[in-house]
C-alpha cells in the first residue's frame, strides 16, 4: 500500500475506496507479476496519436513472452474523491518491467507522464520515442536523422521563401555529405513532400520537453522517429522479453 499512499499524498482511504483499489489490483497486476515481460505504453489516446500507441503495442505483441499494454484499456477505478490517474499510474509503473513513452506533441496527458518517468523511481526502466525530436546544434549534426529533422524545420519555416529553403537544405546536405553522412537530397525531399501532402507539420517541443528527451538520449534510451514505419522498426531497440530485466 506504500505506492498508493504516496500517490494520494498520504490521505486516509475510505473502506469503499480500499475495496475498489484492491479490485483493480487483483484484476490487473497479476499480469505484471507473471513470467511475461511487461511494457507499459504511454502517450495520447486521441486519434490519430492512439494509432501509434497501437503500432508499438502490436510490434511488441509479436515477441514471445511480451505483455505490452495501454492504461486506457484497463479497468478504471470508479472513485469520485481520489486522484484515480495517479493511483493507477503509480501501481502500473511500479510493477511494470519497462515503460515506453510515445510522444508527438507537447500538450495533453502525456506531458505530465514524461515528467513522472524522467526521474526516480521510474527513469532506469523507461524509454522514450519522440516524433521529430533531434538535439540539433552546429556541432552535433552527426546522423541522417539529425539532417532530416533540421531539413524539416527549414522547409516548414513560414518566413523562408521556397528558393531560400531549397538553398539552405542544399547547403545542409552538402555539409552532411562532407562529414561522411550517407544521405542524398532526394531522400530528404521525399520526407518533406510526404509531410506536405499529408498536411502534417513537424512536431515542436518546449525547451523543457527537449531537455527531458535529451536526458534519455544521453542514457541511450531515446529513439526519435519521423514516420510510423520508422516507429515500428525502432521498437526493436527496446529490451527483448528475455532475459528478464536486470533491475528485478
Amino acid at each position: 500500500m506504500t505506492v498508493i499512499h504516496e500517490a494520494i499524498g498520504g490521505i486516509e482511504l475510505e473502506p469503499g475506496e480500499k475495496r475498489e483499489i484492491w479490485r483493480f489490483t487483483r484484476r490487473e497486476l497479476p499480469y505484471l507479476w507473471s513470467q511475461r515481460t511487461s511494457y507499459f505504453i504511454l502517450g495520447s489516446y486521441r486519434d490519430p496519436y492512439i494509432r501509434r500507441l497501437r503500432a508499438v503495442q502490436n510490434e511488441l505483441t509479436k515477441q514471445l513472452g511480451a505483455y505490452p499494454f495501454i492504461m486506457g484499456d484497463l479497468l478504471e477505478l470508479p472513485t469520485e474523491r481520489l486522484n484515480t490517474f495517479d493511483i493507477m499510474f503509480s501501481l502500473l509503473a511500479t510493477y511494470s518491467d519497462y515503460i515506453v513513452g510515445v510522444f508527438e506533441k507537447e500538450s495533453g496527458g502525456e506531458a505530465p507522464e514524461l515528467g513522472e518517468i524522467d526521474d526516480s523511481p521510474y527513469f532506469d526502466k523507461s524509454y522514450v520515442f519522440p516524433r521529430d525530436y533531434a538535439w540539433v546544434t552546429d556541432t552535433n549534426i552527426e546522423s541522417k536523422h539529425h539532417i532530416i529533422q533540421a531539413a524539416l524545420e527549414i522547409a516548414f519555416t513560414d518566413d523562408l521563401s521556397k528558393d531560400k529553403a531549397h538553398s539552405e537544405i542544399d547547403s545542409l546536405v552538402s555539409r552532411a555529405q562532407e562529414s561522411g553522412i550517407d544521405i542524398d537530397e532526394r531522400e530528404i525531399w521525399d520526407v518533406i513532400d510526404d509531410r506536405t501532402d499529408k498536411g502534417v507539420d513537424p512536431v515542436t517541443y518546449s525547451w523543457v520537453h527537449r531537455n527531458k528527451f535529451r536526458k534519455f538520449e544521453l542514457h541511450d534510451r531515446c529513439f526519435p522517429w519521423t514516420t510510423e514505419e520508422e516507429l515500428r522498426t525502432t521498437v526493436e531497440e527496446l529490451p527483448s522479453p528475455t532475459p528478464r530485466p536486470e533491475w528485478e
